[in-house]
């Protein structure tokens, strides 16, 4: 018996995704002021740090890389609020003895649009709209993915997910969404913003 592998179209796939991304834009200017706002408010949070290193304090602030954004992402529950998702997050379930570390949801999650190939990242607005967190699309000919390293300390970061913890640079992520929204003339859950 010969088995029959589906014809799949990724050029259909990636115009969709395309179509999603390119709902809203925010031109010029406005990324620059954006971007320089959360690197403001990354490296005042990093004066409070308490005596923790960098590195380490980096991961309990932002899920950096497609990666680690998608699992972070797949372990949050499907839309819940997120005071109802850190009670679930005490009742995290153990794989193979081991404990696993509390779930802290995502607040946002940024993409550059510059990836090649595009189904890198093509996931995330899917994946981040079914557990209702905003994605920032970063769209920019100086090269996105430099951009939002910059943000983290590395050198090119596709993907960052920026999570809950009521810290300053939660605050800036809260006035960038509040801010994009304003421009879509539509208050939703989880919008897709791409920031050019």
């Amino acid at each position: 018996m010969s088995k029959k592998r589906k014809s799949l179209n990724p050029a259909n796939s990636l115009k969709d995704s395309e179509q999603v991304l390119a709902s809203d834009f925010i031109r010029g200017d406005d990324l620059d002021d954006l971007l320089s706002k959360l690197v403001r408010s990354v490296e005042s949070a990093k004066a409070s740090r308490g005596g923790l290193p960098e590195k380490i304090w980096m991961k309990q602030q932002f899920a950096i890389g497609v990666n680690d954004v998608t699992r972070v992402l797949e372990r949050m529950p499907h839309s819940v609020t997120a005071s109802h998702s850190t009670q679930r997050s005490s009742e995290a379930p153990t794989v193979s003895g081991r404990r696993q570390a509390p779930l802290v949801p995502l607040q946002a999650v940024l993409v550059a649009a510059d990836c090649n190939p595009k189904w890198l990242t093509k996931h995330i607005p899917t994946l981040a709209s079914t557990r209702q967190v905003p994605v920032l699309c970063v769209k920019d000919k100086k090269e996105g993915s430099l951009r939002l390293g910059h943000v983290v300390n590395v050198r090119t970061a596709l993907a960052i997910g920026v999570k809950a913890r009521d810290s300053i640079v939660n605050k800036t992520i809260d006035e960038i969404l509040k801010d994009s929204k304003l421009v879509g003339n539509e208050v939703t859950p989880s919008p897709v913003t791409c920031l050019d």
